[in-house]
């Protein structure tokens, strides 16, 4: 897709000088809203610009969520933080056959704007276009898809867009909350954002802060008005179903949600751990236990200090996810009972869940089993005399 951008952002350039004044009175432009899809990157919606020049004949969308796969070390840059999306443009049937063959809605709303926003609106896209600024550094919550049209629209019409009043700050969902609601049928999903995503995530979202979702923009634009020549116009018109498709609802299986599989394990370890009392068992049980903690901690620690990602720094997580786990492995692998790690792990994970409700982060509750499951192997290993299942040669 890379290749169709620059031929079409020279295209776009025509189009705007060429335009005279009556052709830009006639210019449709759109907002369009997809629906959720089954697939992580699409459970969200997206939301894309369409626009439609009858005496050029032209219809195009204008979508800023389009990355390429062919980015050298892809997975890495994603992780850092560091992938550029692109602005991709392309024929309106084209867009239309992408949401058909994935089975997913799309809501159409013409954008009342006046030629003068619209003649701005097109300085804006052909400035978009340039080959310095196709490409923008992707953030979830403050630069996508939405929020680029939502920008847009506000540079184009200026102070004549008016928001409604916010409520009060305490009935404010937070980013977090926002995203969850679009992860509904997808627990392990649900887990995974609450697990890296960090203190921000609790942040308040103010009415325009939550435009950056694509169906949360549809519904908040379509609350807002303009005022021009003394009248209130509404920003847009009602929405018209181009393709019409079921939300997929997918129900949830307790049996294999993250709670259930975690508490699950928790048992096992436990039934385990009093039935063996011997150190081969206990070793195969904690060099497993530790490795799985060990590869989350590392996953901690990079996401809070190596990221560009400012959604997962500042997570608490790291307090019970910390490095000191890693040191216990270690002690493990090569037979040497290093109490005082086993001690630290301990009471950092004990303490992280006792004041787990005081927290200023929304821990995902399938996490507790995980961290008592923690909190009850450092102590086999911590030499607590207090504890039945310390193991006797290590007390």
């Amino acid at each position: 897709m890379k290749k169709i951008f620059f031929p079409l952002s020279f295209l776009l350039f025509a189009f705007q000088m060429g335009l005279r004044s009556q052709e830009v009175q006639k210019v449709e432009v759109y907002l369009l809203t997809c629906g959720p899809g089954t697939e992580t990157y699409s459970v969200y919606g997206h939301s894309a610009l369409r626009i439609v020049i009858p005496e050029k004949n032209s219809d195009l969308v204008y979508n800023w969520g389009v990355f390429d796969f062919s980015t050298p070390n892809f997975t890495w840059k994603f992780a850092k933080g560091r992938l550029d999306y692109l602005l991709g443009v392309y024929p309106y049937e084209r867009f239309l056959q992408e949401y058909l063959f994935e089975q997913r809605w799309i809501k159409s709303q013409r954008i009342n704007l006046a030629p003068d926003d619209v003649e701005r609106l097109f300085v804006l896209l052909a400035d978009n276009l340039k080959p310095e600024n196709i490409k923008y550094r992707y953030d979830f919550f403050y630069d996508d898809c939405s929020t680029r049209i939502r920008d847009l629209l506000e540079k184009s019409v200026g102070e004549k867009l008016l928001y409604p009043p916010d409520v009060m700050k305490k009935k404010l969902p937070t980013f977090r909350t926002k995203v969850g609601e679009y992860q509904k049928g997808f627990p392990w999903m649900k887990f995974g954002v609450d697990l890296i995503m960090g203190s921000p995530g609790d942040k308040k979202a103010s009415f325009r802060d939550r435009m950056f979702l694509p169906i949360d923009l549809q519904i908040g634009l379509s609350e807002l008005v303009i005022s021009r020549e003394g009248k209130m116009v509404p920003l847009l018109q009602n929405p018209q179903l181009v393709l019409d498709f079921d939300t997929p609802v997918i129900k949830e299986n307790f049996f294999t949600t993250p709670i259930f599989v975690f508490s699950l394990l928790l048992v096992i370890i436990l039934i385990l751990a009093g039935m063996f009392r011997g150190e081969v068992i206990n070793r195969v049980i904690d060099i497993s236990v530790f490795s799985v903690f060990s590869i989350l901690a590392v996953l901690m620690i990079f996401f809070n200090f190596f990221t560009d990602h400012q959604q997962m720094r500042w997570n608490l997580n790291i307090i019970w996810l910390n490095l000191f786990i890693f040191f216990c492995l270690v002690s493990l692998i090569i037979n040497k009972n290093r109490q005082i790690w086993y001690r630290i792990t301990f009471f950092l994970a004990a303490g992280f869940l006792v004041f787990l409700v005081f927290l200023p982060q929304h821990i995902n509750n399938a996490s507790v089993p995980l961290i008592i499951i923690l909190i009850m192997r450092s102590s086999v290993r911590a030499g607590f005399s207090w504890n039945p299942l310390s193991l006797p040669h290590l007390t």
